[in-house]
């Protein structure tokens, strides 16, 4: 983890708002709630979000639940439907359109190419948190 001691201010405060889109990926939250925990204004949060990371808030949230998905997809038999409920999402229909928007394939397409070889390169990139 960073040195919180010398990461400037607003890397710190999207590390805190990463930190918990990730421990609480599965709820359902808004931009408010997050800011009101972290003690910034929502505007203010969502704007050094994007700034210091690229997207917005809610593209980092579904893009944290996919990531859950594909571990669950690769080291569990669990159903589509069931994996998205774990997940966070209320309907199966909803998870599958957003996991191949930021996957690029379907879940059960991404699950049959994991077990048949190593997956393709992430287009999901986290880098610019770490």
């Amino acid at each position: 983890m960073l040195n919180e001691d010398k990461t400037p201010a607003g890397k710190r405060l999207a590390l805190q708002a990463a930190n918990y889109i990730w421990e609480h990926s599965e709820q359902k939250f808004s931009l408010s709630e997050i800011a009101g925990m972290l003690y910034v204004n929502s505007n203010y949060l969502a704007r050094v979000f994007k700034h210091e990371t690229g997207h917005t808030l809610l593209w980092y949230h579904n893009a944290v639940r996919c990531e859950n998905a594909k571990k669950l997809l690769m080291e569990t038999n669990l159903s589509v439907a069931e994996i998205g409920t774990a997940v966070g999402y209320v309907s199966p229909a909803h998870f599958s359109h957003q996991f191949k928007k930021y996957v690029g394939l379907s879940p059960s397409d991404w699950r049959i190419q994991s077990a048949e070889s190593s997956p393709a390169e992430d287009p999901i990139d986290f880098s610019r948190l770490i």
